[in-house]
């Protein structure tokens, strides 16, 4: 069987992180495999793929300023993806994020090849133009299956999708916390800098009570646009010296060593990769209870801590109760690692095997 997964790009994010894994572990199972991208072929690829997936690069850039151009690029997207299905002829597609699921699904019609749509965020905050929007709901209803990661991303859906949909959260690769020798103790939080991800919130808060703990510092990994206004709101801050942006991490999940104690920030969220990589570490872990993830991974007070979405003070206030607290750090962290058996690959890839065999049956194939 002949499976292809389509990807924006083949960087550091959650869905390629996904891919990766979802792909290596297909592979093993003998399925045919390719990862179609629409990057450059001499772009960097962050995550590691089994050397038996095919990477398809199509060298097809996103349009950038003005609307119509943008939709002029996605156009040239679309005929590129179309010309690769109908020299691939896939028996499956199974596409990432909003606007590759609506170029996945057009660049399929009239094919008879059945596309699994995969949304990633929180479409009731995730802003996006009328345009997109219109064109995920036509997308939504020729799909064959619409794949989300919690139930509470289903239950915001109309009954429509809500029919069509089925929840299937991200597998994790369990990380060894082989501790890197540093001074003091780390407070890390993870993320591209941009306002969704609260890292602005999370320096106010840790800012309110460094003074009280100048053994810990708060390392940030992660770049984006937002990088200027966070530097110079922990410059100005009074306390720069314990608060470090780190940029991106070298490899997947190496910050992991650097840290003691893990936080989620964001405003809001799809399904927080690197909330479930921490826990599968054996991290002591602190998350905004924002939508949505958090409170599907968490057990509050038993494998980490909840707090009052977007609360500065709420945040501050538990910052010192766990920072503060080396023994309740530990049994945290020890019970969060046991998330490793409700989320490991072989099991999250059986629930897609599932789907895919299910899909594929239906039709005949």
């Amino acid at each position: 069987m002949k499976i292809t997964f389509v990807l924006a790009g083949l960087g550091a994010g959650g869905a390629e992180r996904v891919v990766s894994l979802l792909s290596g572990e297909m592979i093993l199972r003998g399925y045919e495999i390719s990862v179609v991208s629409f990057d450059a072929p001499d772009d960097p690829i962050f995550h590691s793929f089994h050397p038996q997936v095919e990477i398809v690069r199509l060298a097809v850039p996103a349009g950038s300023g003005p609307f119509l151009r943008g939709i002029q690029a996605s156009y040239r997207r679309t005929v590129s993806l179309r010309r690769l299905f109908k020299q691939r002829r896939p028996d499956v597609v199974i596409s990432f994020l909003t606007k590759i699921n609506v170029l996945s699904v057009a660049a399929s019609a009239g094919l008879k090849i059945p596309v699994i749509i995969s949304e990633r965020n929180n479409p009731a905050i995730q802003s996006a133009h009328p345009f997109w929007a219109k064109a995920w709901h036509i997308a939504a209803s020729r799909a064959a299956v619409i794949v989300l990661q919690t139930h509470a991303i289903k239950a915001i859906y109309p009954d429509s999708v809500q029919k069509r949909a089925v929840v299937i959260p991200n597998p994790v690769v369990p990380q060894s916390h082989f501790r890197v020798p540093h001074d003091g103790l780390v407070l890390a939080a993870v993320g591209r800098l941009e306002r969704q991800k609260g890292f602005d919130l999370l320096i106010k808060a840790f800012v309110a009570i460094a003074p009280e703990y100048p053994n810990w510092k708060l390392i940030i990994w992660g770049e984006g646009p937002e990088r200027p206004r966070l530097q110079l709101l922990a410059d100005q801050s009074g306390h720069a010296a314990q608060i470090e942006l780190a940029g991106n991490s070298q490899t997947q999940a190496d910050w992991i060593g650097n840290a003691d104690l893990f936080v989620l920030s964001s405003r809001y969220e799809g399904f927080p990769n690197v909330l479930l990589e921490a826990m599968s570490a054996g991290l002591p872990v602190i998350s905004f209870r924002c939508d949505f993830g958090p409170e599907e991974m968490i057990a509050d007070g038993v494998d980490g801590v909840l707090v009052e979405p977007g609360s500065i003070e709420n945040l501050s206030l538990t910052l010192t109760k766990l920072m503060g607290n080396e023994e309740l750090r530990r049994r945290l962290g020890k019970t969060a690692r046991k998330c490793r058996a409700r989320y490991e690959v072989a099991s999250i890839v059986s629930k897609w095997e599932d789907l895919v065999k299910k899909e594929i049956y239906s039709r005949g194939k």
